[in-house]
């Protein structure tokens, strides 16, 4: 499948090193906007959306995490960027391992956040996809999905930060969702992560029931001299539950040797 052109926005320091950002199944860009309040400060931040998502395109599916790869190299050649820093989140995190092992010159450093290279059982994702497509909305799996984004205590005790969750959780076109999905049903990148060189950070959360510790574990150790970082609160979507965290771990990562 041909790439499609993503839809990208930038911030912080414009002749700093260039950090991308790519966003986790059923969000936009904004569920960065809390780390960002860190990682703005030090580097060029682009955050984009994936296609099917936010104001990318809504191509047909089914997709593959090579295609979503294929999307962010072309925004890279779009903006002339040889090289740069990623940092993803679950499904941004697949896209990020895909893009450091199939085209390990343009990533320099690598972070993956409660995500996995190998997510079954298949039939489940495609259930859901199904699920989305007969029923024209995410709303049909919102509730189920949101239960596993955060912690009861976080949710109780942040209500505008999930409702706002839910809310683009709900917004997030059908087709691009149900797509996406069909992606991580079919993605297995357990041989591929061994072949990345790319310097290595992969934080997961002790409380994440969508992708459990054991799979940023197998992440860690297939990927040479991987740092591997299990924040002991947080559930899937840590990257705003505990979003100081993840950003100072993602800023010393960055760091490290400069």
């Amino acid at each position: 499948m041909s790439a499609f052109e993503l839809h990208f926005e930038q911030y912080g320091v414009p002749e700093a090193p260039v950090l991308l950002l790519g966003s986790l199944l059923g969000t936009t860009l904004e569920m960065w906007t809390a780390a960002r309040a860190t990682l703005d400060l030090r580097h060029r931040v682009i955050a984009f959306d994936h296609r099917g998502h936010g104001r990318s395109p809504v191509p047909d599916g089914p997709y593959t995490i090579g295609d979503l790869g294929g999307d962010v190299l072309a925004l890279l050649d779009r903006l002339g960027l040889e090289r740069v820093s990623y940092s993803g989140a679950s499904l941004g995190g697949m896209v990020g391992l895909w893009l450091a092992a199939h085209a390990p010159e343009r990533i320099d450093r690598l972070v993956c956040v409660c995500s996995s290279a190998h997510l079954p059982p298949a039939e489940g994702w495609t259930q859901r996809a199904a699920s989305v497509r007969a029923a024209g909305s995410v709303a049909a799996v919102a509730d189920a999905v949101l239960a596993r984004w955060f912690t009861p205590r976080y949710a109780q005790s942040h209500p505008e930060v999930t409702d706002a969750a839910g809310a683009m959780l709900r917004a997030a076109p059908p087709e691009g969702y149900a797509a996406c999905c069909e992606a991580i049903g079919v993605m297995d990148l357990r041989d591929d992560v061994v072949a990345i060189a790319a310097p290595t950070l992969v934080i997961g959360a002790a409380e994440d029931s969508s992708t459990a510790p054991e799979h940023s574990r197998a992440i860690a150790s297939a990927i040479a001299g991987a740092r591997l970082e299990i924040l002991a609160q947080g559930a899937h979507l840590a990257a705003i539950e505990r979003a100081d965290e993840v950003a100072a771990l993602i800023e010393e990562h960055l760091a490290v040797g400069r």
